[in-house]
């Protein structure tokens, strides 16, 4: 059978490269300390365990729009954690498959694709271009997506910034608001770091004093990965534009992407509780206080970094893979920031989330 492969028209998947690296680090006496991907290491809070213990006897299928107590607890917590009130959970809020899932097919499932133009951050997550490509749509990396000039059916933000760290002000949301609906734009707000700001308050797209109180053009993206370590559960949604959730529901459901039963009772529980995350939210402070100041006392410069789980450095004498190489040499494996761009050629991101104990190994081979 001849076919042209789907794979052929995305980007090359950066984490390959990363290998001989890996295979350097753990070479180290004391093993790996590998801060590159950012995937949880804390245990996932037992009230959620509980819950999808409880929900296990799931034998019918269950819906793509979700259950009901999974899409009130979401609507709560957008309201509680982040000041958004008057999401509908009946048609403002969609259970996901993990949000990697929704940024990867949106540009597909809404009819987007050859000739069209999907705006990404100038320094920014993957999956981004590659769900641009697998539309066939054309992605445009930009600092600032109100300056383009053209046609655009989907401009991507995202604050907390993955890699950089980079907390996107309510100003500025509120200027790229006022743009995509002169411009009928779809704005989509990645927001999976939104409760772990450090040195300011990150700001929902769908805040009423950015949006104005309406959701028209706008979606944003929520994930319990690293809010309470459930990466493994893939749990998220998506909240905003009720004619765009409509829309997203409608081809879905051909698709069956729908979130498992017990899945959506672990949802419902962990938007319930807020005192699992900020118990979460001290670890991190505790290992972002310890990486940053034995890179800074290394000869490391970190820059941003204001919110989400990664600390952005460089160093005078490195390029990124330099970076990479230099600081595997000890051990540490990280990712160098030409992952995400061409704007991070000089930074590796570096990622909190490795045990207490593996960072402080971090911190005393920087010492060394």
């Amino acid at each position: 059978m001849t076919f042209a492969p789907t794979s052929s028209r995305l980007p090359d998947f950066p984490w390959d490269k990363l290998a001989p690296f890996k295979q350097k680090a753990a070479a180290h006496p004391d093993g790996i300390v590998d801060l590159s991907i950012g995937s949880p290491v804390d245990p996932v809070p037992e009230l959620v365990k509980q819950a999808l213990a409880d929900a296990a006897d799931a034998p019918a299928y269950p819906t793509t729009i979700g259950t009901a107590a999974a899409r009130q607890a979401a609507v709560d917590w957008l309201a509680r954690r982040l000041d958004v009130p008057g999401v509908d959970p009946q048609t403002g809020l969609l259970p996901v498959i993990g949000t990697k899932e929704l940024i990867m097919l949106l540009p597909t499932l809404l009819g987007i694709g050859a000739g069209d133009t999907v705006l990404i951050p100038d320094l920014a997550y993957p999956t981004y271009e590659a769900g641009a490509a697998l539309a066939r749509a054309t992605s445009v990396p930009v600092a600032d997506p109100t300056q383009y000039d053209g046609p655009v059916r989907v401009a991507y933000l995202n604050s907390p910034r993955n890699p950089s760290g980079q907390i996107t002000s309510a100003d500025e949301l509120r200027t790229a608001v006022e743009w995509a609906r002169a411009n009928d734009v779809l704005l989509v707000s990645d927001e999976c770091y939104a409760e772990f700001g450090w040195d300011s308050t990150p700001v929902s797209v769908l805040h009423p004093e950015v949006c104005g109180g309406s959701f028209d053009n706008l979606l944003a993206v929520h994930s319990l990965s690293k809010r309470s370590n459930l990466a493994g559960y893939r749990a998220g949604f998506v909240a905003g534009d009720e004619a765009v959730v409509a829309e997203l529901l409608a081809v879905r459901k051909h698709a069956g992407l729908m979130v498992p039963s017990p899945i959506q009772a672990a949802m419902a529980a962990a938007f319930a509780d807020d005192t699992h995350v900020d118990e979460q939210r001290a670890r991190y402070i505790r290992r972002r206080s310890v990486l940053r100041d034995a890179l800074t006392a290394a000869g490391w410069d970190i820059t941003l970094s204001q919110g989400g789980l990664y600390l952005w450095a460089s160093h005078p004498a490195y390029d990124a893979y330099g970076s990479v190489a230099a600081l595997a040499d000890r051990g540490i494996l990280v990712a160098p920031g030409a992952f995400y761009g061409t704007a991070g050629e000089r930074h590796v991101r570096v990622a909190l989330t490795g045990t207490d104990e593996r960072v402080d190994a971090a911190a005393k081979r920087l010492h060394e």
